[in-house]
């Protein structure tokens, strides 16, 4: 199971029987998930700039600050101010596409869902 609690990311291997805690921040830099957090997050592990029109969508590239990433750049296409599309392009020359639908921003969401208490007798590595 993955946790996310905004500060921390709890990863839990249950055939392990082993938790690892990361800052939040480090894990996500040059992700997809940066870009989808909101705050500045964009900014700060992003560079943008606009790459103009293609298939009825507004495109923007996003180019990972940080030289230790998975992804060579990503491109985000908007229908309007909805993101839609996303193109991941990694450092092989492989591109996936998603397709994004009923896409939510900012939902409301029970606090409790972001909280991870690590089972007893779990080893827990990072803390």
């Amino acid at each position: 199971g993955i946790v996310g609690d905004g500060v921390k990311l709890w990863l839990y291997d249950a055939e392990l029987e082993q938790v690892t805690v990361k800052p939040l921040g480090d894990v996500i830099a040059g992700t997809p998930a940066a870009l989808l957090a909101g705050d500045n997050a964009i900014e700060k592990y992003f560079s943008l700039k606009n790459a103009g029109e293609g298939d009825g969508l507004e495109w923007l590239e996003a180019t990972p600050k940080a030289k230790d990433t998975t992804f060579e750049r990503i491109r985000m296409g908007f229908k309007g101010d909805v993101l839609v599309q996303m193109e991941l392009f990694d450092f092989f020359g492989q591109r996936t596409t998603l397709k994004l639908s009923n896409f939510a921003r900012n939902p409301s969401i029970a606090p409790s869902r972001f909280t991870f208490t690590p089972p007893k007798g779990a080893d827990i590595i990072g803390e």
